[in-house]
């Protein structure tokens, strides 16, 4: 082992309880001058509680930690910041009211006479965003009006212009497209180049992979292992997280299917998609998937009442069912799991229980009062059948990690004992292991009598999960595949319009990777 000289950073046996759940136990974390060390582990692994714990926001109940050989006795946000460590949240908590030019040097303001230099910040944030990313930002965009990728450079370009020793990544790819994704690489291997150290995060392993010098795999609050993602593949790196084979990433049930449950005929949204027909059966998986301007989003909307229909109809055990509203599609016995769980799926404030019987309190009530006996052992059925990890059922969503806040997600809807679950990119964020928990969750849906829709990016996600697949291109419902019978690159291929004869007048739009390009 390198004595510690070598290292820029090292968190040393630190331990962290909360009330009775030990989120770290005894865990160590070491990294190494001008190198990218990934940091690994399920949902709830401990990784997000060591990082706050660096970052100041926590403080560990035993350990040490120690920054370029000098131990540190305390840590909070200013000690940290003037130790030169800085970080880049998967949430990104810049202030929506702010500018891009006031976000980007807030705490290091432009001042003319005592007075806010704002165009001197603008055109100075335009510049540095020109340089690091490539891409044009004026300086005086509201912050709130930025797409979250745009929010997640500012970001990152904020804590490049502080000159820093250390820099924590959490998720940064999560909302990145392609392009974007290959620039944040970049600009990590010139980091490295410059002598800065960088912790990467990530539940892509493919990026650990590409970018990591070293990978720290994270386990029930425990260090299990340190190892050259160049040299130990990703399918190892996978079974250290889970402490288990990964021989069966996709579980999927052997469901004989029933009568049509959801029958979508001729369904039209002007600028979104038109002449959408479609038919999911009783036990039966439908995946359904789409480039950047598809319209398969819309159609999800569409179907849960975020959006009308112009024309078309929406029949469920054959009857016409009018769609307007949320609460018309659960009313009609759909159950939507959104994508963006934090903005749509759960209410961070509310607790695990509250959260879980949210969507459908009838079921709970006696003569118009909750019953807390009713709720109670609801929720717990669903904590242990998830598998989510959580103090109690009194805990705050946002003291979960995110995989099992997508957990909750879930549960809240399985109240609903709906007869068609739509599920918008059920494992997007969330671990290897959390991912195979989700999909046996839907398999048992499916066996139970349900009919699923999965809209996924995630192509092997879908061949592998459904029976089915709809491909949808600029507004239409182009192909249906049977996923037994096809392939990612198959599905990829229908997605761009292969063999189609595009008229010359439409520009093909760019698409994201293959695991996150559905955005409509």
């Amino acid at each position: 082992m390198s004595d510690s000289s070598s290292y820029v950073l090292q968190l040393l046996n630190i331990s962290k309880q909360f009330g009775v759940t030990r989120a770290l136990d005894h865990a160590s974390f070491r990294v190494k001058p001008a190198s990218v060390h990934g940091l690994v582990g399920e949902n709830g692994a401990g990784k997000s509680t060591l990082i706050k714990i660096l970052a100041g926001i926590h403080s560990a109940d035993s350990g040490e930690v120690i920054f370029h050989d000098q131990a540190i006795s305390r840590l909070d946000p200013s000690v940290v910041e003037s130790l030169g460590i800085h970080f880049i949240h998967q949430d990104r908590l810049l202030p929506g009211t702010l500018t891009v030019g006031e976000a980007l040097f807030l705490g290091h303001e432009h001042t003319w006479f005592g007075l806010l230099n704002r165009k001197k910040m603008a055109r100075e944030a335009e510049a540095y965003l020109k340089q690091y990313f490539d891409i044009h930002l004026s300086g005086y965009s509201l912050i709130q009006d930025l797409s979250t990728a745009e929010q997640q450079i500012v970001q990152i370009t904020r804590a490049l212009l502080a000159n820093p020793k250390l820099i924590v990544f959490d998720e940064p790819t999560a909302s990145l497209i392609k392009r974007e994704v290959d620039q944040l690489q970049r600009l990590i291997l010139k980091l490295k180049e410059k002598g800065i150290a960088v912790i990467y995060i990530s539940h892509y392993l493919q990026e650990i992979e590409a970018l990591c010098d070293e990978v720290t795999i994270f386990r029930n609050g425990k260090d299990v292992g340190t190892v050259n993602p160049k040299e130990v593949n990703a399918a190892e790196i996978a079974r250290l997280m889970i402490n288990r084979e990964v021989n069966e990433m996709y579980p999927k049930e052997n469901v004989s299917l029933g009568d049509v449950v959801l029958d979508v005929q001729q369904l039209s949204l002007p600028g979104h998609f038109q002449d959408v027909s479609f038919q999911v059966r009783k036990g039966e998986i439908l995946g359904i998937t789409g480039l950047v301007g598809s319209g398969v989003k819309a159609v999800v909307e569409t179907l849960f009442g975020l959006k009308s229909a112009a024309s078309g109809s929406i029949k469920i055990h054959n009857q016409v069912k009018k769609i307007h509203s949320p609460h018309d599609a659960v009313k009609a016995g759909i159950g939507l799991v959104p994508e963006d769980r934090r903005k749509h799926g759960i209410a961070t404030e509310l607790t695990v229980l509250e959260n879980t019987t949210l969507s459908n309190l009838k079921k709970f009530a006696n003569y118009g009062w909750l019953s807390r006996k009713k709720e109670t052992a609801a929720t717990a059925e669903k904590i242990q059948s998830l598998r989510i990890k959580t103090s109690s059922d009194q805990a705050y969503l946002r003291q979960l990690s995110g995989g099992n806040q997508q957990k909750v997600a879930i549960a809240k809807w399985l109240e609903t004992d709906a007869d068609i679950y739509i599920f918008d990119e059920p494992a997007v964020g969330v671990d290897v292991g959390a991912k195979v928990e989700i999909y046996r969750l839907i398999g048992e849906l499916v066996k139970n009598g349900a009919a699923v829709i999965i809209l996924s990016s995630d192509l092997q996600e879908l061949v592998s999960l459904t029976d089915s697949i709809a491909v949808f291109y600029r507004g239409e419902l182009i192909q249906n595949l049977r996923s037994i019978e096809t392939n990612a690159d198959e599905v990829l291929a229908t997605a761009t319009g292969a063999g189609r004869q595009t008229p010359k007048q439409i520009i093909p739009q760019p698409f994201k990777e293959v695991k996150n390009y559905v955005n409509a």
